[in-house]
């Protein structure tokens, strides 16, 4: 009996080690990667499904989160200054509103005073520039512009057009419904932000506690610095352009100033596009001799921005190459659309930001550590 056991203890030990001889070869190596990415892939897919099921919550909370974090400079200033929590987070709230306000005002007294002089505009540059399309190397039919003139107003007057609007007017409801909760959210993001991540961290304790510590305020740090500094940029660009548009005379520069200021946060092609519509608005308003001018203007001032701005106001926040931005913006405009394309680019600066920390205020994640010279031949 004892020998039956001995062989049967030597079988079950002869069959672990070539499990484990299995396991423990390249082979075995990559398939244990390959379960491990698979993992990980399932938990991250299952993430974005959830945070896009509920985006009427998630996004204002992230929003909010993310404005939270640009303001906080400001509202610790007052609190060091003996103004109340309160008093200070109404205080910058209604700084924003006001300016928010002021801007949408100026719009609109823009639009209401350049509409008429803008439609006659219009009508004549579209004149010239049917003109000019029959000097084109290549013929172009007064017919085939009135079919694609007809085409548009067929579209604005069907019903499918009808049923986009109804569409815009629920998105514009829900619009309304997430732009409250994120006000009320970011008023208390700004009131007990510190509190409310100091209850999120009760499970943790010692070093992981550490290491939550640092991942808080690295994230508040990198969206922080992203908002201020692309706001910063955002800014120069929208008043270089806007004033070299005053100056060439292009109707409705503000709003397109405006414009500007908004998809400038939008990383490589907000700015580009923007110019690219204010070119449009000379070209049709004015006549191509001016768009050409605006379109000077707009390479300008983004070779302003992208040379000597982005390094130096957002050089430390922003330490992302040129194609992870690319692939980031790509992919949050493919999951988010619009929304998705301001985000990501903050998000994924984020995720680079907290491997920088992982073990130490110094110390990245040892995946991430630099282990040798990289030198390119």
């Amino acid at each position: 009996m004892g020998l039956f056991r001995s062989q049967e203890a030597e079988v079950a030990r002869e069959d672990a080690a070539v499990r484990h001889s299995l396991w423990a070869d390249a082979f075995g190596t990559l398939a244990t990667r390959a379960v491990q990415i698979i993992a990980v892939l399932i938990v991250t897919i299952g993430v974005i499904y959830v945070f896009l099921s509920l985006s009427l919550v998630t996004l204002p909370v992230l929003l909010a989160l993310i404005f939270a974090s640009a303001m906080l400079p400001v509202v610790a200033f007052l609190r060091r200054h003996k103004v109340p929590s309160v008093l200070a987070t109404l205080i910058c709230l209604f700084a924003v509103l006001i300016i928010l306000g002021l801007v949408a005002w100026l719009i609109v007294w823009a639009v209401e005073n350049q509409a008429s002089s803008l439609a006659d505009s219009a009508t004549s540059g579209f004149n010239k520039l049917q003109d000019w399309i029959t000097t084109l190397p290549f013929s172009i039919s007064d017919q085939q512009i009135d079919d694609v003139r007809n085409a548009a107003v067929d579209f604005v007057t069907s019903s499918q057009f009808g049923s986009g609007a109804l569409a815009g007017a629920s998105a514009v409801g829900s619009f309304a419904t997430g732009l409250v909760l994120m006000i009320v959210v970011l008023f208390f993001f700004l009131k007990d932000g510190p509190a409310i991540w100091e209850f999120l961290l009760r499970p943790f304790k010692g070093e992981n506690y550490a290491r939550a510590r640092r991942i808080g305020d690295k994230t508040v740090t990198t969206l922080g610095g992203y908002v201020r500094g692309t706001a910063t940029v955002a800014a120069v660009d929208a008043i270089g352009i806007g004033v070299g548009l005053w100056i060439v005379g292009v109707p409705l520069a503000l709003p397109l100033a405006v414009i500007v200021f908004l998809t400038a946060f939008i990383p490589l092609v907000g700015a580009t596009a923007a110019g690219i519509l204010a070119a449009l608005v000379a070209l049709v308003a004015l006549g191509p001799v001016q768009a050409l001018i605006v379109v000077g203007i707009v390479v300008v001032v983004n070779q302003l921005e992208g040379n000597f701005l982005q390094p130096v106001l957002m050089g430390r926040t922003l330490q992302l190459h040129g194609l992870v931005i690319l692939v980031a913006l790509t992919a949050g405009t493919i999951l988010g659309g619009v929304v998705g394309a301001v985000i990501a680019v903050p998000l994924m600066a984020v995720a680079w930001g907290i491997t920088q920390v992982w073990n130490g205020e110094h110390q990245p994640a040892e995946m991430f550590r630099q282990k040798r010279p990289e030198e390119v031949r």
